[in-house]
């Protein structure tokens, strides 16, 4: 059994980085991807900024393997499609990602990745390349819609690009 979820988590946090307070961001506050909100939601209570600033990173770890890798079933992708919705959903939502997945898979889309969607990646007409070429073109494309791409828009490209390199990579190395 693959675990590719050591070295998706080390290539997240190198699209991360540390702590930012953008003003247009709508996550507000943040460090290692890690919202504000989500992190008062793990800790079941409010925090501060300098909470989140001080993060640790068993917490940062914890949060992404259960809040983001489990929920887009990333031991059951296939290799290199793990990182691409995994990355997608740390980005912009696990439904988000789930739900660019499913839109060009003949599945219900959901937001969910369950048992349909996986057997819609294997049945897909191409091969695994296509289907990682296909959501990486869908991902980009959602960004362009968002109100703030003229602020972030060349990152989320580069960062867009970077995992689909990737995702090539791990593809095929397996």
């Amino acid at each position: 059994m693959k675990d590719n979820f050591p070295k998706c988590i080390e290539m997240v946090l190198h699209h991360e980085g540390g702590y930012v307070d953008h003003p247009k961001d709508p996550g507000g506050a943040t460090n290692f991807g890690i919202t504000k909100k989500v992190y008062e939601v793990y800790l079941g209570r409010s925090c501060t900024k300098d909470e989140v600033k001080d993060m640790p990173m068993e917490a940062v770890l914890d949060i992404y393997k259960r809040k983001y890798w489990n929920k887009v079933r990333g031991d059951d992708l296939p290799s290199g499609l793990d990182w691409a919705v995994f990355d997608f959903a740390v980005n912009a939502g696990v439904s988000r990602s789930a739900k660019t997945l499913q839109g060009f898979l003949s599945t219900p889309i959901d937001g969910i990745i369950g048992s349909g969607t996986l057997q819609a990646i294997k049945d897909y007409p191409t091969t695994l390349k296509g289907v990682i070429e296909v959501f990486t073109a869908q991902r980009s494309s959602f960004y362009r819609t968002l109100k703030n791409y003229d602020t972030f828009g060349k990152g989320w490209d580069k960062r867009c690009y970077e995992t689909r390199v990737s995702a090539l990579e791990m593809l095929e190395s397996t």
